[in-house]
């Protein structure tokens, strides 16, 4: 059985197609705010995963167009 991680929301930032960084968050919200600051930084499309049931799982898919400019 493999154990749920400490860090359980992966986001993984892209800029045109190559992956720029990949961060573990250990809250829903740490990693949309990570999101955020990834898009408004430059990446234009960011992949939100979640830990369940022994893996990793697509949670959401965000793009840049998608965060407003507040």
């Amino acid at each position: 059985m493999t154990t749920k991680p400490r860090k359980p929301w992966r986001v993984i930032l892209t800029q045109n197609g190559v992956r720029l960084v990949q961060i573990d968050h250990t809250s829903e919200n740490k990693a949309f705010e990570h999101v955020r600051q990834g898009l408004r930084s430059g990446a234009d499309t960011a992949r939100v995963e979640q830990w369940e049931s022994g893996q990793w799982r697509w949670f959401d898919t965000i793009t840049a167009d998608e965060i407003p400019n507040d």
